[in-house]
């Protein structure tokens, strides 16, 4: 008797991005793409580079979103994302997602944008910008679609994000109760938290480009200990004589993420004592992310020799991300009851009544 073939599960599937802004700085690698690369072992993984997201706040100056797409592409595969292992593509090239993005917005109450967090947030912070454009009130749509249009089980997403997930889900929620089919065309997504520390920049607040206090994951080592050099710590300790306090210090904070535990006792025993400097400190740091960035650098010098071959990458999975986008796409159309016109003559026929 023949034994029936036995085939492997299908691994439940993740979707993430980021925006290309430029070169990654730590507190993207320790918030995001650390996470990732351990998750690229465990589901079917889909990451892109989300350039029209770029666009919300940075429209006025385009001119450098194809090198920024480079430099994230290559500050990925430093950091071990696997084209073999996941899908690493560039939003703009898939056409799927800005399709998906306008059918909600046409089902999609202004009231749902208008109260996203981050959306009163930024507008504040970046006082600099005119943001009352349909972009930037829209681009939490858009991240709808960019997740629902591949019909995820999961979105890897730190405490603060929650909130853009569950705008997702209920999107999502909305469009089945509308076009209602079976099995549902838009599955809700769960939230996937993730450890994401808030790494502190050089000036102690959240590491930002647009605080000007990062350290780059690209940084040569002198310029990483000269950052690190320059970074605040326990404002209490003024003497070197003075004892500190690490639970209040930005330095000790980095220790806990990059210094083994034992750096990080020694730290702690010098500090409270004032048996070591804030100079001493900061030295130990440096060495811990020097150590764990140089092979990251190692890998992304080989990649940034041959910058084609991760163009190649980036179109390969792109090609990939649309197939599966249009899966989605379909069923969408389908449920919506829209015309799917595959050809010319198919369209030729439909407008003579030959095809349903």
């Amino acid at each position: 008797m023949t034994e029936p073939i036995q085939t492997a599960p299908a691994l439940q599937r993740v979707l993430s991005g980021m925006r290309p802004t430029g070169k990654l700085h730590l507190g993207n690698y320790r918030g995001a793409l650390y996470n990732w690369i351990q998750l690229q072992h465990m589901y079917e993984c889909y990451f892109f580079i989300a350039d029209w997201h770029a666009l919300t706040t940075d429209y006025a100056d385009t001119s450098r979103v194809k090198e920024n797409i480079l430099d994230v592409a290559l500050d990925w595969l430093g950091a071990g994302l696997d084209p073999e292992l996941c899908t690493m593509f560039v939003q703009s090239w898939v056409p799927q997602h800005a399709e998906l993005h306008l059918l909600f917005s046409m089902i999609t109450p202004l009231g749902w944008l208008e109260r996203v967090p981050s959306y009163k947030e930024q507008q504040e912070n970046l006082v600099g910008k005119d943001l009352s454009t349909y972009g930037f009130l829209g681009y939490p749509l858009l991240q709808s679609a960019d997740i629902l249009i591949y019909q995820p089980d999961f979105v890897p997403v730190g405490q603060d994000q929650v909130a853009h997930v569950e705008l997702t889900r209920e999107v999502a929620r909305r469009f089945n109760n509308f076009y209602p089919a079976e099995p549902l065309v838009l599955p809700e997504p769960q939230h996937l938290l993730t450890p994401s520390p808030k790494l502190p920049g050089t000036d102690g607040r959240k590491m930002s480009k647009s605080y000007g206090n990062t350290v780059l994951m690209s940084d040569p080592e002198p310029e990483i200990r000269q950052k690190l050099k320059t970074m605040v710590t326990d404002p209490a300790r003024i003497r070197r004589s003075d004892p500190g306090n690490p639970d209040v210090c930005p330095v000790f904070d980095l220790h806990k993420i990059f210094s083994t535990p034992e750096t990080q006792q020694k730290v702690r025993e010098g500090c409270t004592t004032a048996g070591i400097g804030c100079i001493e400190c900061k030295g130990w740091l440096a060495d811990a992310v020097v150590a764990e960035l140089a092979p990251i650098q190692e890998r992304r010098r080989q990649y940034e020799s041959k910058p084609y071959e991760v163009w190649q990458i980036l179109d390969a999975g792109s090609a990939k991300a649309r197939k599966r986008a249009e899966v989605t796409m379909q069923q969408v159309r389908d449920a919506m009851h829209l015309i799917q016109i595959k050809s010319p003559t198919r369209a030729q026929d439909f407008a003579a009544g030959k095809t349903q």
